[in-house]
């Protein structure tokens, strides 16, 4: 069991736990973990409750911060791994009623250990995702329970998340999950017995420990008799205090008063076996060594005062307390143990005391052993040295009132008087030569930051700077600052020369066009583009011609009323085109409407589908109209023969849907083309249908008819009233609401009002925030804004930013098949730029980017001009400004840009408080930009006047545009999205239906209300009608919300989807009425009803997944995305379904059928000899000509044969043949694996499987492919994934798997959207971005989700979970300030550099939403600056200097950056890389690999668990644990961190003046405060409180375990150690400490992936010994490889020495990691 979960530690994903979760997510914290977790922090001294509550607290407000929501479980049987140290089972009581009782947690004690019965059944009830538990305890004895706890968990489907090596920020937690798996689950079923046998097993052994620990304090008396002697005790306190009184007085009294009476219980029975052993003299000599009754006594006076101290001190003099290093006496251990144990009995029953008034507020601080400690040594040592101290009147009162107390509940012996304290001469302390810790300033740096004269400085902290220490011109820190000449005189290097930036490093795309060659592979790039952009959507190519800048259409006013001539003739000639198109869809519709009208004779659905296609292609809307009536009519005489037929038994009602359909577009689209005819047949229709009033309505018929009408009423009639009908059986074919006014801007469709205002924001230069559900149209907006641009000008450029590669390659080949221009020589319409390549970046007019590549070019000082050439800016996918990775370039870019901007996306939850309600985040941007563009013109206005023709266009740009922003939201999605459930019975899978409120609770409904994306398709709003009436049968609104009264659908024809929303909303109101209105009893009934039946399968889900494609395709349901979270079980399902349909076609498959296939191809291969004979012969007479026409004639027939023979039958694929045209290709050569190849290509399909013939994967996704088959995620090449996307795109891959790399934005709609394997990924974002992706707009009307192996509980958490709010990240690091720097300093426009990282610095998204936050953030600027002029990076007048470019360009990697190039300083790399010989330029292994030993701890750092150390596992080709740093390197480390962290401690000291220390004195989370007026009567608190410096940036709490501000110098300090409210924490100080250690003090080793892959070259060696999946193994290795490149090229650069030992060095590592890398 112990090796199974070692076994799955290094294969943990670290991750974040929340993933941007709201409410969304329910987990689990295992107490006592958390409990053992917090005890072994480093800053906690035993004893200091306080401080060990703080810590709880503190992790867990971090955790409810982030979203959090869980309960803490704590098992009964846990109590037994503490018996050896009561101080503990003290503590853990004590936190168990602190949460229960001062906090809303949720705690649960009910459960007696984890394979209870009861556990189970909670956790199938609660469905937590995962548990957070410590992988190690105190002894074997816990970690032992811990483990059952894992196994247990597993078994039930619960991941486990350690709490070992956890960390956070602003907005994440991070820590290993291990998640559950199907071989772990049968692990425990396999095992349970012997898993159960063992548990009772350790538990009697556990029970035998506890009574091993009682029996030596307490003699005979057992656990009920201790309860019962606490009993007595506590009945005597009521009635010495009837008023009630506060938990510390209370504890302190019971628990000195039990265990004084114990004590003397335990000297007298030493007393007994004193007497009974004399003749025994070892024993006589072990029992005399013992304390007194009055030592003891003494001791517990000491206690009392104190207890009296705590009760009248608030923390803030508490925190200055001195702290005492010396230990106690060894004879005071068994005192401890005693007084412990009595602490836990009083604890542990203080449900005695419900009846009496106690105050359990302080049940945090029930005992401070440090200042008791200290209390003892005044006693001890300064008290009887003449040191007299008056304690106070306050303090005595009290400790008399306790110590009085106390004597009067000791019932068998008299306790001394309160006064002395001291009665007998024994020392509790050991004595030591240096006791009191007190602080000390001698260690601290200097306070004070280097004085900079810098205007930018001036400008963003100016108001600040007066308040701040500065050092003198003549302080050594100033006078010894960092010169790297030195270094650059030693080995002939140019550190200050400028570098390449990340834009000229990236590789080019066919950069040389003189090459013939590179111009054929532009050629062909260009032909796959617009290929794969034609895959992406049907819209033709648009020539774009410069027509100049476009007036606004407001602007437009007509001089002239009076028609021209030109204008009428335009006019009839537009009247005579349009009645030729109408007379040509005439002809045509005559020509087909024969076979149409044939065909809906014989089957009704099948001509239906081609009417509606032929109906689809044409405009004329009088031809519309006639193929409508035609359709009518055909359903008519169906539903009259199929009722005739069937009778009253079970009718088909698709053909009365059909004909409702018909009449809804007759009415709705064509009312005005009506004759009196045709409103008598749709009466006639609707009086067959049963639908008697709306006939009688729109056609009135006379009296005579009723009888016709009761006949037909049985016969023909559906059965249900219309409304009921039409949302029942026609939801997702009623009519949008949808304007029928074009928009001239617009020729491809009519616009809704939303996007008409979108084209208004780009018309008037406005920027927008545009939130609007997947598939919308939103994007729209974007091609309108490029062409907009491209038609003003050859040189304004619109940028583009997607967050994914794979969405760049998409948008990219949008744009080229959209559009052409006959641009300028040397320019390009469109451009492309990634980490990975770049292609015409800089010379073209539509950029498509990620964001960290645009950010490289808005910070690239030498590239401003080409930024001024920006005219709009869209981002795609704009949430991500709240996402884990790369969060704050997004923020950066939107502050940065000058012009309007597009944000789009479907999932923010917050958009208002970036736009309109205060703080408008992005329209202050804009009006500092609009202030700032103010400010330069005015100072440039001759300049401008003169300006080249770029700048003139600028300046035009900008007066036109408007600094606006507006926020557009859409919240309709055009198809409704049905839910199912899948499980698995008998073998098969099924679905049921998930009706949305299935999701909610009463209780959610009255806190929230309906989730406002919550919405119903019409049939389910009739669900819930329909249960609301079935619940409460006399609901007094059923008759008004009864779909044939509801006043929408009143006397309707024709009921609109805005109707069937109306409806929605009036039952939901109606229902939250039921809620709020005390019928919650109802409610709760009507969604218990509405909840789906579900059946949950003990297997392994996934074995059917195979069976859940057949399924769908059985349902018609197919094209499917299927989400995944794991990449090999993406690859893995894939596989599987592929075999599947294999496995089936050789069931079917003939037993002779390939014997005969190769047979024919071995005639093929003869016949086409002799072809080709034939043809060199030629053809000189009528013999051989005959010849020839007989060979031609028995190929085609031989290639007929055998295309039939390997033909795919329909079944056995899911690909869809008519996608894509067939055009048979044979190979020169016949075997019959080829033929299987290539029968059924098409050279589409060529075209596409052509780009992947050179890739890892490509033979694997044909195989694929050929059975419609794909899959997709972020370890294929680019290449792979557009193979995928194309195929599934033209309908010929039908079934993808795919990980969340489809979520973002790629256009890959579908019929249906499964979710197939739960994640912590799986969150409500994500939901909402897969969902999305669910009903093809013009080709589903209704989009099917499914839940396929996802718990129920988790399924509704995501449909009524918010999405999350944007919130801001720390959006500053050393290495920004370093780039914004060389910006502001060396920009070709220093004014507008300067602008640009002002907006940066002054208009962070953290800093809006906490506002306290602008003066911290300023200050950590001052302390970058500091650090990089120590650094020598900068000088004090800001200019980048020494390796400044060299650290910006490796800024991916801080601090690993700054490490490096220290290294690279003190010369360390030229000492390791020495030559094998003299004169040689190649380096041998060992140095080599000690070079990538050294970046690996740079740059490969991956942690592991530390108790993987105790694996038994053998390693087969990995090292796996990395090894430290050289010596040398190591030394200079050490010496680099301990200067940084003096530095960083001198600024927590200065930022310190910025916490709110009214918080800091409460508790975190329960918010108990620990304030009051200071002791100031007393001069021995003076003399113990004397420690008034040295304790400024320390949080109070975490003081009163003697901690100082020189415990910040020490390494690895955890955040909680600072002021918590300052918003700073060590994560922002840039050091790199060589070792991490966990919560419990264990090393947590490195991965050696890096070095280990360069060793022997194997993946499959890093999966099997590193335990690292192949995913991501390979991105690691990748950008390892890509870094080693960057700091080769780098070096390269920076030297010029062409023979310099570390450039070849780097240059040598580089090209044979590159190698190796390539064979993967």
């Amino acid at each position: 069991m112990s090796q199974l979960i070692l076994e799955t530690m290094p294969k943990a994903d670290y991750s974040s736990l929340f993933n941007d979760f709201v409410e969304s997510e329910f987990f689990l914290i295992d107490g006592d973990s958390l409990l053992i977790t917090c005890v072994c922090e480093a800053s906690l001294k035993p004893g200091q409750s306080l401080h060990f509550f703080y810590l709880v607290e503190r992790y867990l407000l971090d955790v409810i911060s982030k979203g959090g929501q869980f309960a803490i479980v704590f098992f009964k049987d846990a109590e037994y791994a503490y018996f050896n140290v009561p101080q503990l089972l003290t503590l853990r009581t004590a936190l168990i009623l602190h949460l229960q009782k001062n906090t809303t947690i949720e705690v649960w004690t009910m459960f007696s250990n984890c394979l209870s019965e009861e556990w189970n059944i909670c956790l199938e009830q609660s469905c937590p995702y995962f548990l957070i538990l410590a992988d190690e305890g105190l002894n074997d004895l816990q970690t032992h329970l811990f483990n059952f706890i894992i196994i247990q968990a597993w078994a039930a489907k619960v991941n486990i998340v350690l709490f070992s090596g956890q960390t956070s920020d602003i907005l994440r937690l991070y820590a290993y999950f291990m998640q559950s798996s199907h071989e772990k689950q049968m692990f425990f079923k396999e095992y349970e017995r012997v898993i159960m046998i063992v548990y009772k097993s350790l538990i009697r052994q556990l029970e035998k420990c506890r009574d091993t620990a009682l029996t030596p304090l307490f003699g005979d008396l057992k656990f009920s008799d201790m309860e019962e002697e606490v009993c007595e005790t506590v009945s005597l306190l009521q009635q010495l205090w009837p008023e009630g009184s506060d938990i510390r007085r209370v504890f302190c009294v019971t628990s000195c008063s039990l265990f004084l009476e114990m004590y003397h219980c335990y000297l007298e029975n030493r007393e007994k076996e004193k007497g009974a052993s004399a003749e025994t003299s070892e024993v006589k000599q072990k029992t005399d060594n013992c304390l007194t009754l009055k030592d003891v006594e003494d001791f517990c006076k000491l206690h009392c005062l104190s207890v009296a101290f705590l009760l009248h001190l608030p923390i803030s003099q508490r925190a200055r307390s001195r702290f005492i290093t010396s230990h106690w006496i060894q004879d005071l251990k068994t005192v401890f143990k005693m007084k412990k144990w009595c602490e836990y009995f009083i604890l542990s029953n203080v449900d005695m005391f419900e009846s009496w008034s106690l105050n359990l507020l302080h049940l945090s601080d029930l005992s401070d052993e440090p200042l008791l400690k200290n209390i003892a040594f005044y006693y001890e040592n300064e008290n009887k040295k003449g040191l007299d101290l008056n304690v106070g009147d306050a303090i005595m009162k009290e400790y008399i009132y306790l110590w009085d107390t106390v004597s009067e509940l000791v019932r068998k012996f008299d306790v001394g008087k309160a006064i002395p304290l001291r009665t007998t001469k024994v020392h509790f302390l050991e004595k030591k030569p240096s006791p009191i810790k007190g602080s000390s300033q001698e260690t601290m740096p200097n306070l004070g930051f280097i004085p900079m004269s810098c205007n930018l400085v001036d400008e963003f902290t100016g108001d600040i700077l007066k308040d701040l220490p500065f050092l003198k011109s003549d302080d050594p820190i100033v006078t010894s600052l960092v010169k790297h000449k030195e270094f650059d005189d030693l080995v002939h290097w140019h550190s200050h020369r400028p570098l390449s930036d990340d834009y000229d490093r990236t590789r080019a795309n066919f950069e040389d066009k003189r090459d013939p060659r590179c111009l054929r592979d532009l050629q062909k790039y260009h032909v796959f583009q617009r290929f794969y952009g034609s895959s992406l959507e049907s819209v033709p190519s648009k020539v774009i011609t410069t027509q100049g800048p476009m007036p606004k259409k407001d602007c437009v006013k007509s001089k002239s009323t009076k028609e021209t001539k030109a204008e009428i003739i335009r006019k009839e000639n537009k009247k005579r085109l349009i009645a030729e198109e109408e007379q040509k869809e005439e002809q045509k519709w005559n020509a087909l409407s024969f076979s149409i009208e044939e065909e809906m004779r014989k089957n009704l659905n099948s001509g239906m589908k081609k009417l509606e296609e032929f109906l689809k292609s044409c405009k004329s809307s009088s031809v519309k109209a006639q193929v409508e009536r035609v359709g009518l009519q055909a359903c008519l005489k169906a539903w009259k023969h199929h009722c005739q037929a069937e009778g009253e038994t079970m009718k088909d009602l698709s053909i009365a849907v059909n004909m409702m359909k018909r009449i809804h577009s007759l009415l709705d689209k064509h009312s005005e083309l009506l004759q009196e005819a045709d409103q008598k047949l749709i009466a006639r229709c609707l009086t067959y249908l049963g639908f008697y009033e709306l006939a009688d309505s729109l056609y009135p018929t006379q009296a005579a008819t009723d009888d016709i009408k009761t006949k037909k009423k049985n016969k023909y009639s559906v059965g249900i009233g219309p409304a009921r009908f039409q949302l029942q059986y026609m939801g997702q074919y009623l009519l949008r609401e949808e304007r029928k006014d074009p928009d001239p801007r617009v020729q491809d469709f009519i616009p809704d009002t939303w996007q008409r205002e979108l084209l208004d924001v780009v018309d008037n230069y406005e920027s927008a925030v545009i939130v609007a559900p997947t598939s919308s149209g939103k994007t729209y907006a974007s091609y309108y804004c490029m062409e907009k641009v491209l038609k003003e000008s050859d040189e304004g450029v619109v940028v583009y930013v997607a967050p994914t590669k794979a969405l760049v390659n998409q948008v990219a080949a949008t744009v080229e098949n959209r559009y052409t221009k006959n641009m300028p020589a040397g320019a390009s319409l469109c451009g492309v730029f990634t980490r990975e390549y770049r292609q015409d970046v800089l010379n073209c007019q539509v950029l498509i980017t990620v964001p960290a590549c645009f950010e490289i070019l808005l910070l690239a000082p030498h590239r401003q001009n080409w930024v001024k050439r920006i005219r709009y800016v869209i981002f795609d996918e704009v949430h991500c400004l709240g996402g884990e990775i790369g969060a704050e370039v997004w923020e950066h870019l939107l502050v940065m840009i000058r012009c309007p901007f597009l944000a789009l996306s479907a999932t923010i939850s917050n958009p208002k408080h970036l736009t309109e309600f205060r703080p408008r985040w992005l329209q202050s941007v804009k009006r500092y930009w609009k202030q700032v563009d103010s400010t330069m013109e005015k100072r440039s206005v001759s300049e401008r006047n003169a300006a080249a023709r770029g700048t003139y266009h600028k300046d035009r740009a900008q007066a036109r545009q408007s600094y606006k922003v507006r926020l557009v939201l859409y919240e309709e999605r055009y198809n409704d999205l049905e839910k199912y459930l899948c499980s698995v019975r008998q073998g098969d899978v099924c679905f049921g239906h998930f009706h949305p409120c299935a999701a909610l609770t009463t209780d959610h409904i009255e806190k929230y209300g309906f989730p406002s994306d919550l919405a119903f398709s019409p049939r389910e709003s009739i669900q819930l009608y329909d249960t609301m009436c079935q619940v409460w049968k006399s609901w007094p609104q059923a008759q008004n919300l009864c779909p044939e009264n509801f006043t929408q659908f009143k006397n309707k024809i024709v009921i609109k989807k805005l109707d069937a929303r109306k409806y929605e909303e009036s039952l939901k109101e109606e229902f939250t009425n039921w809620v709020k209105n005390g019928n919650e009893e109802e409610a709760r009934m009507v969604l218990k009803k509405l909840h789906p039946d579900y059946h949950d399968h003990s297997g392994r889900m996934l074995d059917f997944f195979p069976r859940l494609v057949e399924k769908l395709r059985e349902m018609d349901k197919l094209p499917a995305l299927f989400f995944l979270f794991k990449l090999s079980t993406v690859e893995k399902c894939a596989e599987n379904s592929c075999k599947f349909l294999e496995d089936k076609q050789e069931e079917k498959r003939p037993l002779k059928a390939d014997k005969e296939a190769h047979t024919m191809a071995n005639k093929l291969r003869k016949v086409r000899k002799s072809l080709e004979k034939q043809k060199i012969i030629g053809q000189k007479s009528s013999r051989r000509l005959d010849q020839s026409i007989m060979y031609e004639a028995e190929h085609n027939h031989l290639l007929k044969s055998l295309k039939k023979n390997l033909e795919i039958p329909k079944d056995c694929t899911y690909a869809d043949q008519k996608a894509i045209d067939e055009e048979v290709i044979v190979g020169p050569t016949f075997t019959l694996g080829a033929l299987v190849y290539y029968f059924g290509r098409s050279s589409s399909l060529q075209l596409v499987f052509k780009r992947v013939r050179f890739e890892r994967k490509g033979d694997t996704l044909k195989r694929l492919a050929r059975r419609g088959i794909g899959y997709h995620h972020g370890s294929m090449s680019a290449k792979e994934k557009q193979v995928v996307e194309i195929l599934f795109r033209k309908g010929f891959i039908r079934v993808v798997t795919a990980t969340g790399t489809l979520a973002l934005g790629i256009n890959m709609p579908c019929k249906s959207v499964v979710f197939a394997q739960n994640s912590v990924y799986l969150d409500a974002l994500n939901y909402r971005q897969m969902s999305g992706r669910a009903g093809r707009r013009g080709q589903d009307l209704l989009g099917d989700i499914y839940f396929f192996d996802i718990p129920l509980p988790k399924i509704g958490k995501l449909i009524k979970s918010k999405v999350p709010e944007l919130r801001g990240q720390f959006p500053l690091s050393i290495s920004l300030i370093l780039r914004l720097m060389l910006l502001a300093t060396k920009a070709d426009d220093l004014e507008d550099g300067k602008a640009k990282v002002l907006s940066v610095l002054r208009h962070s998204l953290l800093s809006f939403k906490q506002p306290r936050a602008t003066d911290m953030l300023k200050l950590y600027f001052l302390y970058s600056l500091q650090f990089l002029v120590k650094e020598g990076y900068i000088d004090q007048e800001g200019n980048p200097t020494g390796f400044a470019g060299l650290v910006s360009h490796l800024h991916y990697h801080e601090p690993s950056n700054l490490v490096f190039v220290s290294f690279l300083v003190k010369g360390l790399f030229h000492k390791l890389c020495q030559p094998t010989s003299e004169g040689s330029k190649r380096f041998s292994e060992d140095v080599m690999e000690k070079l990538v030993l050294v970046l690996a701890n740079l740059f490969g750092r991956k942690y592991i668990p530390a108790k993987f150390y105790e694996v038994n596992s053998k390693f087969y080709q990995s090292k796996v644990f990395l090894d430290d740093l050289p010596d040398d390197f190591s030394d200079a480390l050490l010496e680099y961190n301990m200067q940084v962290t003096e530095d960083f401690a001198s600024f927590l000291l200065i930022v310190s003046r910025l916490a709110d220390m009214k918080q800091e004195y409460q508790l975190p989370l329960s918010k108990i405060e620990f304030t009051g007026k200071e002791c100031e009567d007393s001069p021995l608190v003076s003399h113990l409180m004397n420690c008034k410096e040295g304790r400024v940036a320390v949080s109070p709490f975490v003081c009163l375990s003697g901690n100082f501000d020189v415990d910040l110098l020490n390494p690895g300090v955890p955040d909680h150690v600072i002021l918590h409210t300052i918003g700073i924490n060590q994560r922002q100080a840039p050091v790199l400490w060589p070792h991490r250690f966990d919560s419990q003090g264990r090393k947590m080793p490195l991965n050696a992936y890096a070095l280990d892959f360069y060793k022997h070259g194997s993946l499959t060696g890093l999966v099997q010994d590193n335990r690292i999946n192949q995913g991501e193994a390979y991105h690691l290795l990748k950008d390892f490889s890509l870094t080693i490149k960057s700091i080769s090229v780098s070096l390269r650069e920076l030297c010029e020495n062409e023979e310099d030992n570390v450039v070849l060095a780097f240059e040598q590592l580089s090209t044979s990691f590159q190698e190796k890398f390539k064979l993967v």
